[in-house]
């Protein structure tokens, strides 16, 4: 049986993953669910969304702007990117006055 690759836990900071941390604490508070379980639930979701995000997504874009931070520990980059352009494969530009937050990690290497 092939080892299953840690996911990150990036996605937990996302609008569902916040919503489903919080059904979760709800579910653990009120005894319907053991923390245990709830811990698996969410090692889980990130495999799903990792997975998902692997097989769906297929967009490229090019990403123009004054590199504010970088950094790279444990095989993630982050780069914080001030005036951040976005620029999509169908010509669609997105332009953000705020900073943005990149942050890249390491694919699971091939067996």
């Amino acid at each position: 049986m092939a080892q299953a690759q840690p996911s990150y836990m990036f996605y937990r900071q996302s609008t569902i993953g916040t919503a489903l941390t919080d059904a979760l604490d709800d579910m653990i508070q009120e005894g319907s669910i053991d923390p245990q379980v709830a811990m698996h639930m969410l090692s889980q979701f990130d495999a799903s969304v990792a997975e998902a995000l692997r097989l769906q997504v297929r967009a490229k874009t090019t990403v123009k702007g004054k590199l504010h931070i970088y950094r790279f520990c444990d095989d993630v980059w982050t780069f914080v990117i001030e005036g951040a352009t976005f620029k999509f494969e169908n010509s669609e530009t997105v332009r953000s006055d705020n900073k943005v937050k990149l942050v890249a990690c390491a694919a699971p290497k091939a067996s």
